[in-house]
Order: C-alpha cells, then sequence, then structure tokens
C-alpha cells in the first residue's frame, strides 16, 4: 500500500468546507472524478458502516474509526459490495482490508481552511485516486469560493 497525500486551501470558515466534502448534494460532485454517479451513506457512527457507492449501488463497504467534526474524520475500509452482498472476508478484500482515508480540516483563519486527505492505496490505484483528490478538491475550492 501506499500512502497519498492531497492538500489544498479554501477561502471559505471551516464548516462551509465541511458541509461541501459530506452534503447529499455536493458529495456526488466531487467525487464524479472517481466515479461517476457516486454517493455516500453513513450512519455517522464511530464504529458504524459507510457505504462509498457508485450508480449503481456497488462500491465500499466502511466504517469510522475516528470523527470530531468539522476537524477530521478517518474511514477504514472493510470490504467490498457488489449485487447488495457485502464482502470482507475474500482473499482479493483481505488484501487491502483495513486501508484508511483520512480528512483533515484546519482553520488558518476565520475565512481560510486548509483541507487534507491522506489515503492508504494499492499502486495500480494511485492514478485514478490521484485525480479523484486533485479534481475534486478543486472542484470544492471553487464551489466554496463563489
Amino acid at each position: 500500500m501506499e500512502t497519498l497525500n492531497y492538500e489544498i486551501i479554501i477561502n471559505a470558515p471551516i464548516e462551509d468546507v465541511w458541509d461541501l466534502l459530506w452534503s447529499e448534494k455536493t458529495y456526488p460532485q466531487w467525487t464524479q472524478f472517481f466515479t461517476e454517479g457516486s454517493k455516500m451513506k453513513s450512519d455517522w457512527e464511530v464504529g458504524g458502516k459507510t457505504y462509498f457507492l457508485n450508480a449503481n449501488d456497488e462500491g465500499m463497504v466502511s466504517t469510522i474509526r475516528s470523527l470530531r467534526k468539522p476537524y477530521e474524520v478517518v474511514f477504514s475500509h472493510l470490504g467490498t459490495v457488489k449485487d447488495g452482498i457485502e464482502d470482507t472476508e475474500s482473499r482479493e478484500v483481505v488484501e487491502w482490508s483495513g486501508a484508511e482515508e483520512k480528512y483533515f480540516l484546519r482553520n488558518i483563519d476565520a475565512n481560510t481552511t486548509e483541507l487534507r486527505a491522506i489515503v492508504h492505496a494499492s499502486p495500480e490505484m494511485q492514478e485514478m485516486i490521484d485525480r479523484g483528490f486533485n479534481e475534486g478538491f478543486a472542484l470544492i475550492k471553487k464551489i466554496a469560493e463563489v
């Protein structure tokens, strides 16, 4: 697994940036660069379930390891979802299960926020993940600074 880092400075209050990341309306906008039709369903509970899905309701099942709104959320990926079935035990899944996706937001001042993501990924996924975060974070910045 590789550890990938993404960071951007956004001229908006931290709460606004948090809301743009996770709201039902804007999450699909910035995550379109990973896969078209992206959506997230979460109970927002530490140890609960979070689903990162495509337009066909397939993708990853994860859990929240740490949550401090609006400063931090750490997801741990547990497995996949395909045809409505969660797979957390196959050999393919076990190889990357536990990989984390961490988001950190920091106030620079009242109207400026540093947004950072740290992601564990396999080398073959790096190009897709780079595009997703670089273009996605640029879109969040554009929306936030309007």
